[in-house]
């Protein structure tokens, strides 16, 4: 993990690799950003034009390196474009510096140290730039082999010789013996190390993350940062009556798991259980993906890695509220033994469910897990997972949908999202789509109307929500997984989707925010 540090040097006297500045978009040229006036300086007032020379606009996300100027201990400055400048006396926005940040932590990887000298005039300010630059820092090198061969068929697992990311972030400006600034960084620190957690989580290929594999990492965290966990084996799922996880994994030689993590505070008030989908690989079951789909299913498990690290963090943290993570853990594969087609699924819920496609499968394992959540009476629920296509074709590869039996509680998880840096939209339940869901020969079937398939998948879930109990679903099938170029401060590869805005919404229901 990239080490962040508070300093108090200055951008001259700071020994790194290279010194960060930020850049703007003027209607001229690019501005430099507060922060940079020491570098600026140093430059005769000249360095907006040295860096237009260089071709530089300021534009959101450009990189543009340069030799650092006489007299300085880094020989390199690196501007970063923050895009469109605020109104004259406003701030940067968070998300804007978060992002300059990760651009800037990305294009230094394989440095040892390097000084960010963004516009942190305050402690929120210095929590984006931190943010952004621990998340750009990340590199998943785990499978690379170090060059000396390898172990059994040349394949070693160990650290290898990509490129590491950035070792040292020094945030310039960030005043350590201020309490908001130091606070500011350790649950940037924190955060950002969680998010890292589901990224590598969601990168492990799927032959070294089955469902016990994650369960062994959920008792290991819980050990070490003292949850409560409970592992419920095919023996217990079979006793309990938890037909939708076992009807899911039995084609594979892999068998589910029901994880239960848990987070007490002794000044807690309010209680909130995330639910997260588990797949850690689809292969669509007897109903087969095609081809070109299954290359990138190990992330199927995506929204149990954010409930897994959501409830790390909120150790971590310290935060005053319980929370609960229920990780649904199953391999959907073909063989003699997987559920078929028109086979009926007795659930933990008492519930039968018609299989009417077994690629639906994450309904199933999220059914048994939010009946079982919802027997402890939580004060609120929250599903996350990598459910549906339909609302990657409805949002995008960048957003994900927040549905809910509760509006208030929908749209205070769209504000949290927002203000965490991560987009998301509010999509209905339309009554009418339930119908499609009917079943001649069981209370429901696992599938509705093509059309409105992410509502259809939402409305399924909401159907197994104890009641009374205030509900939200995340489908986080777009943003998960990012297959193009790394921007900002997103990898390619595992995104860490969810996270923040899962500890985001802990933190305010700890703060009494949220009723």
């Amino acid at each position: 993990m990239t080490a962040l540090t508070l300093s108090t040097s200055t951008a001259a006297s700071l020994r790194a690799d290279a010194v960060v500045i930020g850049v703007a978009k003027g209607d001229k040229g690019p501005v430099v950003a507060s922060g940079g006036e020491a570098v600026d300086k140093a430059f005769g007032g000249k360095l907006a034009t040295v860096l237009e020379t260089l071709g530089a606009s300021g534009g959101e996300g450009e990189v543009t390196k340069l030799p650092a100027p006489a007299g300085f201990k880094a020989p390199v400055v690196l501007a970063v474009g923050l895009g469109e400048p605020p109104a004259k006396g406003e701030p940067y926005g968070a998300e804007a510096l978060r992002r300059a940040a990760g651009a800037a932590a990305r294009a230094l990887s394989g440095s040892k140290k390097g000084g960010f000298a963004l516009p942190v005039g305050d402690a929120e300010s210095a929590a984006a730039v931190a943010e952004g630059a621990l998340l750009g820092a990340y590199a998943f090198n785990a499978y690379r082999s170090n060059g000396n061969g390898g172990g059994k068929n040349g394949a070693k697992k160990k650290e290898g010789n990509g490129k590491e990311p950035l070792a040292e972030v020094a945030l310039l400006g960030g005043k350590p013996r201020d309490k908001a600034f130091k606070a500011a960084a350790e649950r940037a620190t924190a955060l950002a190390a969680e998010v890292n957690r589901a990224r590598d989580l969601v990168n492990t290929p799927s032959n070294d993350l089955h469902p016990v594999a994650f369960a062994a990492h959920a008792q290991a965290a819980a050990k070490e940062f003292g949850l409560k966990v409970e592992v419920l084996d095919e023996k217990a799922l079979a006793k309990g009556g938890y037909g939708g996880l076992l009807g899911v994994g039995q084609g594979s030689e892999n068998p589910p798991r029901l994880v239960k993590l848990a987070y007490t505070h002794p000044k807690a008030e309010k209680h909130l259980a995330l639910v997260g989908k588990g797949i850690t690989y689809d292969s669509g079951g007897i109903s087969l993906k095609p081809a070109g789909h299954n290359e990138t299913m190990k992330c199927d498990m995506s929204g149990a890695a954010a409930v897994f690290a959501t409830v790390v963090a909120a150790a971590r943290l310290g935060l005053a509220v319980n929370v609960t993570g229920w990780l649904a853990l199953a391999e959907n594969m073909p063989s003699g033994s997987a559920t078929r087609p028109g086979d009926v699924l007795r659930m933990y819920s008492g519930k039968t469910v018609e299989v009417l496609n077994t690629d639906a499968e994450g309904r199933l394992v999220l059914a048994d897990a939010l009946t079982r959540a919802s027997e402890e009476k939580p004060d609120a629920i929250v599903d996350v997972a990598t459910l549906t296509g339909a609302m990657v074709l409805a949002l995008g590869n960048r957003t994900f949908g927040i549905m809910g039996n509760d509006e208030a509680f929908r749209t205070a998880i769209h504000e949290v999202a927002e203000e965490s840096g991560e987009q998301s939209w509010p999509m209905p339940l339309p009554a009418e789509l339930r119908k499609g869901m009917d079943s001649p020969v069981a209370d429901i079937a696992n599938m509705g109307e093509r059309m409105g398939g992410g509502l259809v998948a939402g409305l399924f879930l909401k159907e197994f929500v104890g009641e009374g109990i205030t509900w939200a679903h995340l489908d986080i099938a777009g943003p998960a997984f990012h297959e193009g170029a790394p921007y900002g401060y997103t990898p390619k590869g595992g995104t860490g989707s969810g996270v923040r805005t899962l500890v985001r919404l802990a933190e305010r229901t700890a703060d009494g925010d949220l009723g």
